[in-house]
């Protein structure tokens, strides 16, 4: 009998087959607090992380771009401006609550015409081939449960010359950095989460997940093995987060 494929949620080992549904139970759970706490956790810090990727992206007027994990759709609304009415983007993100924020969140706004809402999984991308002429994931690799499924998913539906942007924490590149970030992580993130969520337990998910993702040198790794060239990535706030970049040849 062969044995049953396991893989990691935080620090447990759980079926593959249970991952994505104990992650989509985590953002139902943190959605509608979502943007809240991302400026809580980095102290409005995530706002220049997300300006940076913007920058690097090389997105203009009557391009396509596919915004994955999207969720509440920061990234969206600069693209949607940056494309302009010829352009299109795609705010996709495999959790229907974080999807339904993002959209009430962009029609606020007052985005329209240019951009869709996707709930699509970041492993099987539900567009044609040479779709896109950028890819951006920002804070959701880390919960994808096969990650290079998902890199040659994304690879696909890439035109030829695109580029995928992945902005992701990441090993802090000292030691001092390092322990003070776990204290930060694993004590105040969680008390943090149950204070303004009344969820410590998705904020300690949220903490082991990075801790179980690939390091910065494993990541570029990773994409040049999907089939990306001109790899890089560069670090911010001292390696906490790294933005990754790839082109489809």
């Amino acid at each position: 009998m062969s044995e049953k494929k396991t893989t990691h949620f935080g620090f447990q080992e759980v079926p593959v087959e249970e991952k994505a549904g104990r992650v989509a139970d985590v953002f139902h759970s943190v959605a509608a607090k979502y943007d809240l706490m991302n400026d809580l956790m980095s102290g409005g810090i995530h706002r220049l992380w997300k300006r940076f990727t913007i920058e690097l992206s090389g997105v203009r007027r009557g391009h396509k771009v596919l915004d994955i994990a999207g969720g509440t759709g920061d990234l969206s609304y600069k693209f949607s401006k940056l494309v302009g009415p010829e352009g299109l983007v795609v705010l996709a993100d495999i959790n229907e609550s974080m999807l339904r924020v993002g959209r009430d969140r962009l029609t606020d706004r007052g985005v329209a015409g240019n951009l869709v809402v996707s709930q699509a999984d970041a492993q099987f991308l539900p567009f044609p081939d040479n779709t896109f002429d950028c890819i951006t994931i920002a804070f959701g690799l880390r919960n994808v449960t096969d990650k290079d499924l998902a890199l040659r998913s994304m690879l696909r539906v890439l035109k030829p010359g695109g580029r995928l942007l992945v902005l992701e924490f990441s090993k802090p590149q000292s030691e001092l950095l390092t322990k003070a970030y776990d204290t930060y992580s694993f004590k105040l993130l969680p008390f943090m989460g149950k204070l303004v969520t009344n969820d410590a337990d998705s904020y300690a998910y949220l903490a082991e997940s990075i801790r179980m993702h690939p390091d910065q040198e494993t990541l570029k790794t990773m994409m040049v093995d999907a089939g990306f060239a001109n790899c890089e990535f560069h670090n911010m706030t001292g390696g906490i987060v790294a933005l990754h970049k790839g082109t489809k040849p």
